[in-house]
């Protein structure tokens, strides 16, 4: 298919663009390469130092698109040939993944190296008969100002689809055939040569016989004058410029449309909002924005896979089309996220009736692949001129509201808030101090005893984070591990506290003459990428036995197994590092994952604990749990013991270690030392 296409396309992936897919147009213009599998800059070195590949890693890093045109470009077609110089019109476009993130630049333009020496040669000559044997090919008119006769060539007449008799050689009759949307301009372009002798030169539609439109360039310059220098005579040419306009179109398309839900994207969505704030600015009215999120989108990606959530999405697309008015904007921004611009808002609907619209239809199942569906949609407003004076305070209020309603009990819409801001800037701070936390010393781990509930010793203990921030005090884990695992600073705290953890686990092992277990819990986040820390080769550099680790994780995190998560539990076994499953019972205690994976331990939440003397209920799950994971040959734990009477109950249940304030709160590591001397 690329092949077959008008001008030269290219696939880079990666960072270092390395060609993927070339087709025949692009070994037209470059020569015989060996591209495939090999990187721009090390085909073409040339390139980088035209700016080239700067420009391919700004559109990779910030994933939007560059359009160029007319631009200049050397290099050589062959190691051992000279540079050659051509002109090229080119868009790179980010192929951006269903999460967001950039994976290549799909390239795509024209030699237009002939029409840009044309467009030279015309601003260094007005001569009638140069200018025609340069359009020789095209149409050739001459315009008699004064009558208002114009001679056009066969040719002309031809690319119109006329006999050479059948084109009246009126000026008149060629006004009349400008498409209506462009016939001011070129009327006006044609006007401004007359006044000012500057060329003629004009892009526009013309009616063929047919009644179809043509894309056309007419060229011309001023060749007689009158005794008074007023003009009496032009002459010029016509191009057929259909197929470049039909290629400029795909490219515009590319860079403006989602290829999925042929939504406008990101790109365009900000261009129309723009515009619609000015035109608002000048009328007195109001623009509403809608942003709006799909809630449980990842689990039918999950559990019937992508291209099921790319159906899922084009019928979403579907639907909210048929929510709004023909007028008003739907834009998907990426991933599962859409937006709806309504404008004209004195003759709509109220803006929450059209948000309560879109939220029922979007909770109505869908049917994919002979499989039904269900996701529901929090969607965040925010009005102009109420909220904020420009597009981008729009955009930011949208995006705070529609978090606001996700994070209540979402499938509802919120309006914007002055609150809402001041959280938002809140957190914000949050994670700009938490940047400089971890270099300014501020963390701090905290040890909480783990007990052996048959001899009640202390056998193990949990490294838990802290942070001492400089003006606020302790802040509790509960505020700021969020903000680190949103902002990625949980990959450097999380390897710390693992390093620390590892260094007191050695000190207190070497004390006892043996091993101490301390446990560290690692985020989902931490399993999204490759630790910048190999924790297997810190414990092996410390000497420690691989058992005084264990690793904490949440039931989450097996629930989402990739591939990745997989290998590493893999690797901590393959290592003799320990696993436990941190809260079992809160989420889906799948029973098939600790089959699965290799679980050692399993930690009862403290939900379960905290009312066992009394509630019945919570005892009987508590003890079933037990026996389950015993059955299973798994150790339990359970958190949050703080009375003699649950810890009574756990030990007679036979559960094997217990935490909590009945034993001590979690105390910095000199505390701790205490505890074990």
């Amino acid at each position: 298919m690329f092949d077959q296409a008008p001008g030269f396309i290219a696939i880079l992936r990666g960072p270092d663009h390395v060609y993927e897919v070339v087709n025949r147009a692009y070994y037209q213009l470059v020569g015989p390469q060996d591209l495939l599998g090999r990187p721009v800059r090390e085909v073409f070195p040339a390139l980088a130092r035209q700016g080239y590949i700067d420009l391919l890693d700004e559109v990779y890093a910030t994933g939007k698109p560059f359009v160029g045109h007319q631009r200049q470009i050397r290099f050589q077609p062959s190691p051992d040939a000279p540079e050659i110089e051509r002109y090229v019109d080119f868009v790179y476009q980010p192929l951006i993944e269903p999460d967001g993130t950039v994976s290549g630049i799909f390239l795509q333009g024209q030699d237009v190296t002939e029409q840009h020496n044309m467009q030279e040669a015309l601003r260094r000559s007005e001569e009638r008969w140069k200018l025609a044997i340069e359009g020789a090919r095209d149409g050739v008119w001459d315009w008699k100002v004064n009558t208002g006769e114009v001679e056009l060539s066969k040719q002309y007449k031809a690319i119109l689809g006329y006999e050479e008799l059948e084109f009246p050689n009126l000026l008149d009759e060629w006004t009349s055939r400008i498409h209506p949307e462009d016939r001011s301009a070129t009327i006006d372009a044609l006007m401004e040569t007359l006044r000012t002798g500057t060329p003629f030169h004009a892009e526009y539609r013309l009616r063929c016989k047919n009644g179809s439109y043509k894309w056309v360039l007419s060229r011309g310059v001023i060749v007689a004058r009158d005794q008074s220098g007023c003009a009496i005579r032009l002459t010029g040419t016509m191009s057929d410029i259909s197929e470049r306009k039909e290629t400029e179109e795909i490219i515009w398309r590319h860079a403006s449309f989602c290829s999925l839900t042929g939504l406008p994207n990101r790109r365009l969505f900000q261009d129309r909002l723009e515009q619609e704030v000015r035109k608002a600015h000048r009328e007195g009215d109001q623009v509403a924005l809608l942003f709006i999120d799909l809630d449980r989108f990842k689990e039918v990606n999950d559990s019937l896979g992508h291209e099921a959530g790319d159906r899922l999405l084009s019928q979403v697309a579907r639907r909210l089309l048929n929510c709004v008015r023909e007028g008003d904007t739907v834009a998907r921004l990426g991933g599962d996220e859409f937006t709806v611009i309504l404008t004209d808002l004195h003759d709509s609907p109220k803006v929450e009736v059209i948000a309560q619209k879109i939220i029922d239809r979007l909770a109505e199942p869908f049917r994919i692949k002979g499989e039904t569906a269900h996701v529901s949609a929090s969607v965040g407003i925010t009005l102009y001129p109420c909220d904020a004076a420009d597009s981008q305070g729009l955009i930011r209020n949208a995006d705070q509201a529609m978090y606001a309603a996700k994070n209540g009990e979402r499938n509802q819409f919120r309006f914007f808030q002055k609150q809402m801001r001041l959280r938002a800037q809140k957190g914000a701070r949050l994670v700009r101090d938490l940047r400089a936390a971890l270099p300014a010393g501020q963390m701090m781990l905290h040890f909480q005893p783990v007990v052996d509930l048959s001899t009640a010793a202390i056998v193990k203990a949990e490294a838990l984070l802290r942070w001492r921030h400089p003006k606020q005090g302790l802040i509790s884990p509960d505020r700021f591990i969020p903000a680190a695992e949103e902002s990625g600073l949980i990959h450097d705290i999380g390897d710390w506290a693992f390093v620390e953890a590892a260094t007191w686990a050695a000190r207190w092992g070497k004390q006892r003459g043996g091993c101490f277990e301390i446990s560290v819990n690692r985020s989902p986040v931490q399993f999204h990428r490759p630790s910048g820390v190999d924790w297997v080769h810190v414990i092996e550099q410390r000497g420690l036995p691989a058992s005084s680790i264990v690793v904490e994780i949440t039931e989450g995190v097996l629930l989402n197994a990739s591939e990745r998560v997989a290998d590493a539990l893999c690797h901590y076994r393959d290592a003799g590092i320990q696993v436990a499953l941190d809260d079992f019972g809160t989420g889906y205690s799948s029973l098939a994952y600790l089959q699965r994976f290799h679980i050692d331990y399993l930690k009862i939440d403290r939900s379960f604990v905290h009312d066992l003397e009394w509630n019945e209920g919570s005892r009987a799950i508590t003890e079933s749990m037990i026996a389950m994971a015993h059955r299973l040959g798994l150790k339990v734990i359970a958190e949050g013991i703080e009375k003699p009477e649950q810890e009574a109950i756990l030990r007679h249940a036979g559960c094997d270690y217990g935490q909590g304030f009945l034993f001590s709160k979690p105390v910095p590591p000199q505390v701790f030392e205490h505890f074990l001397v």
